[in-house]
């Protein structure tokens, strides 16, 4: 591979993880400082909430820093494994919630939390490059055994995401179908011989 091949794909690489870095920061300052027209701490918990994330303010605060700590990072590229698990367990839980509305961005979909997560998935995997804090500090917090660890959490953490959203809203739907059902109308009073009072 020549010098001139290295130096683009590197450029390339370079480029894509700083990209990836500022757009989930950018999401993340959406959820936690309202920044980008977003809802903030209080409008994001709302959302979480309804969606089934209990307690909403705290998965409002996870989800922000999930995206804004793990792009920083990633911009950075610094401590790449973690930072790259935490944007892609983020980032499938999102796919989660968008998956019932199809694939396409436009439709509601999946895509773009997806695309962010796999990108992010990649790097945890394949590291950030010569042009990043973990090469520079000589990959102290960027060990293959780091890298696989991190990937192999993702999935479980999405999984313990998902299976209590279900639960809530399962439990929600149930509340619901009490609150719906009707009561039981009391039963006629007798008068004193015995036989229905007329009144």
């Amino acid at each position: 591979m020549s010098s001139r091949t290295t130096t683009a794909a590197v450029t390339a690489t370079t480029l894509l993880r700083i990209a990836l870095g500022a757009v989930l920061v950018s999401h993340g300052a959406q959820k936690l400082f309202g920044a980008f027209g977003g809802g903030g701490i209080d409008g994001t918990a709302q959302g979480m909430h309804a969606m089934g994330f209990r307690p909403g303010r705290r998965n409002a605060v996870l989800a922000g820093i999930g995206e804004a700590g793990s792009g920083a990072a990633l911009a950075l590229g610094l401590a790449t494994p973690i930072a790259g698990a935490g944007a892609a367990t983020t980032m499938g839980v999102a796919s989660s919630v968008h998956t019932p509305n199809g694939f396409f961005n436009a439709d509601g979909g999946l895509e773009l939390p997806a695309f962010l997560g796999f990108s992010a998935a990649m790097f945890a995997l394949g590291g950030p490059g010569p042009v990043s804090l973990d090469h520079a500090t000589r990959h102290a917090l960027d060990r293959p055994w780091l890298r696989a660890v991190a990937l192999a959490a993702v999935p479980v953490a999405i999984a313990v995401q998902v299976v209590q959203r279900r639960k809530a809203l399962a439990a929600d739907a149930a509340d619901a179908a009490d609150a719906a059902a009707p009561t039981e109308a009391p039963a006629p009073a007798a008068s004193g011989d015995g036989a229905p009072s007329a009144e």
